[in-house]
This record gives C-alpha cells, structure tokens and sequence, in this order.
C-alpha cells in the first residue's frame, strides 16, 4: 500500500498563488509518474497536471501558463505551484501516482484531497 498525503491548500483571493504539496510514502518514488487533479461541485474529476519519471510535464488548457508541476525524489515530493488563481479553480485537489514511468498507465494510488478556494 502506497499512501498519499497532500497539503498547502486553502483560501486565496483572486489573482494569488498557492502551492499545493504531496508526500508519497512508498519506495521507488522517483520511477513512477505522478498527477494532479481536481475535482468542483457538479463536475467529474479531472486532470489538471501530470509529470513522467523523467521530467516532462504536460497541463490541461485551463492551466496553462498558470500552474507548474514538479517533484523532488530526495522528499518523495510532487508540487503543484499555482500561480494567477481565479475562481474557477475552486475545488478539490487531488495527488495520484499512475503505475508506470509514464501518464499512459492506470492510476494506482490516490491521495485523499486538499480543498483550495478562491475567492474575494
């Protein structure tokens, strides 16, 4: 069992950052590739960021330019750096790892969610 365990959510107001921090305790961290998602009220869970064992990253079109994914193998850390926030980034992020090196795996493991909301 491989668990995940995400922080650094919470209130913001428009236009501010906030970056979100997920710990995976398990072995052989640095091999797996990693995601965000989020998931708001009355819409299915989607995939915001994800990042390879190697480094390449790839975003979903609302985020672009605004959000930056990225690890740390020394702390077994995926980071989601969220920058220029609008409202409708409300919601519930979540950190997963996929069973492979690469996105094109099946998600394995879940964390159980930050709520982050932006808001005046």
């Amino acid at each position: 069992q491989v668990e995940l365990v995400e922080s650094g959510g919470g209130l913001v107001q428009p236009g501010g950052s906030l970056r979100l921090a997920c710990e995976v305790d398990g072995n052989m961290f640095s091999f797996y590739a990693m995601s965000w998602h989020r998931q708001t009220p009355g819409k299915q869970r989607e995939l915001v960021a994800a990042i390879n064992s190697a480094g390449a990253t790839k975003y979903s079109s609302p985020v672009k330019g605004r959000f930056t994914i990225s690890r740390d193998g020394a702390k077994n850390t995926v980071y989601l750096q969220m920058n220029s926030l609008k409202s409708e980034d409300t919601g519930v992020y979540y950190c997963a790892r996929y069973d492979s090196n690469t996105w094109l795996g099946r998600i394995d493991f879940w964390g159980q969610g930050t709520q982050v909301t932006v808001s005046s």
